[in-house]
């Protein structure tokens, strides 16, 4: 039981900073274009 003292404020703090991470991911335009990556390896090189 005592061990519960320890775990849940633990999890607590990482899941605040497990959604802190993805809202800063957001914030910084980490999911703004998924498709260009994909598409830019089927574009022509400038060679």
């Amino acid at each position: 039981m005592n061990i519960l003292y320890l775990l849940l404020p633990l999890s607590f703090v990482l899941v605040t900073v497990l959604v802190g991470i993805v809202i800063w991911a957001i914030q910084n335009g980490q999911f703004d274009d998924l498709n260009g990556p994909a598409f830019r390896i089927l574009g022509e090189d400038d060679d």
